[in-house]
């Protein structure tokens, strides 16, 4: 399989997912726009990875504010001329506490983390991807979007908007040559945990490597027919 000279928007770039998925795209010839909040963390990944600077374009961006996104998206148009594919890996988790017992602002804050972020990105990048009249969306969530645990309530309720934002989109990409598609994750075991120390719960977990494998799928030419998945990668345990 080859990416050669399609151009990757890969948010939450610098995390534990981020950075693998960005070598294994620009390994198979995709050029890389790489958002993230912090400047810091992206020279480093910058440096991490040594790709040449015509192949790389990073970014430090807010998903939370819409103009500095669509702004990002002009940024990545002007430099590649378009987008190819959205992969949208920000991430984040609160829990803990029952319902009664969590305050509205963690609610607000997932729904920030997880929706917000969506949306916004949606906005601005999708567009680009019609205009290509091909195109390949993925959002990284969670079994407990449709399998809620006790005292996760905040984060379940935002990845189950999350997952709705998503599906909602695939349906209305059907015949664009456009497809969205969901990864979903109970656990990603960036410590190589669940080979150096397995127990019955980390079996569940997912390596950067398995979801990377699964990202490289759903991003090809030969996954066109796959619109409006979720994937389940955890095992089939919750």
């Amino acid at each position: 399989m080859t990416l050669e000279n399609r151009i990757a928007v890969i948010t939450g770039a610098s995390g534990g997912l981020g950075h693998i998925v960005a070598r294994a795209l620009a390994e198979r010839g995709a050029n890389l726009a790489l958002l993230e909040r912090d400047p810091a963390k992206l020279t480093a990944l910058r440096t991490r990875l040594a790709l040449p600077e015509a192949r790389l374009l990073t970014h430090a961006v807010d998903l939370l504010e819409p103009d500095a996104v669509q702004r990002a998206a002009e940024a990545v148009v002007a430099r590649f001329g378009r987008v190819d594919i959205l992969l949208h890996l920000v991430g984040g988790w609160t829990g803990g506490k029952t319902l009664l017992e969590a305050a509205p602002s963690e609610l607000d804050a997932m729904l920030a983390q997880h929706v917000w972020t969506s949306f916004h990105v949606v906005r601005a990048f999708v567009p680009h991807l019609l205009h290509n009249g091909w195109g390949r969306i993925l959002m990284l969530t969670s079994p407990f979007a449709a399998q809620p645990a006790a005292k996760g309530g905040p984060y379940a309720m935002a990845k189950a908007a999350q997952e709705a934002l998503i599906l909602t989109l695939a349906q209305e990409l059907k015949g664009t040559g456009v497809t969205a598609n969901v990864l979903q994750a109970r656990t990603i075991d960036t410590r190589g945990e669940k080979v150096s120390a397995p127990t019955h719960e980390n079996a569940s977990w997912t390596t950067p490597d398995e979801l990377s494998a699964a990202v490289l799928y759903l991003v090809s030419d030969e996954a066109g027919a796959v619109n409006g998945a979720r994937l389940p990668l955890f095992g089939g345990s919750r």
